[in-house]
């Protein structure tokens, strides 16, 4: 048996329901309509805010459960590249969104992208909580 740096879940963990990968599919689309420039987005502010902290939610939500299974070392390419969406991932929550609505959309669309990568390395890895 091959030693892992992965984690045993603790009692939290198996008591958790498995995050929404749908859900968040959805809510990351909803910001990469090709269709939706910025100018056209049928977003107001408000709803573009809360848009943006349901994603910021949901990054949060799957960060530690890839990183749980991939552990701190990569033993696979698959385990390399969530890895580093992740990190990817920990840098967009770490900026801040500039002023003006273009910005703000920008911003947002950043988060959905990465959102949907970490959803497709959440899948190719085969986290299970």
């Amino acid at each position: 048996m091959r030693p892992t740096n992965a984690h045993p879940p603790t009692a939290e963990d198996r008591n958790r329901l498995p995050p929404d990968i749908e859900m968040m599919r959805v809510t990351a689309d909803r910001l990469l309509d090709p269709d939706a420039t910025p100018g056209v987005l049928p977003l107001s502010a408000a709803e573009l805010d809360i848009l943006i902290q349901l994603m910021r939610g949901q990054l949060e939500l799957l960060i530690p459960d890839i990183q749980r299974v991939t552990g701190e070392h990569p033993k696979n390419v698959a385990h390399y590249c969530a890895l580093a969406c992740v990190g990817e991932a920990r840098e967009r929550l770490r900026l801040e969104p500039g002023s003006g609505w273009d910005r703000v959309v920008a911003y947002g669309r950043r988060l959905a992208r990465v959102l949907n990568a970490l959803c497709d390395h959440y899948e190719n890895i085969g986290v299970r909580s």
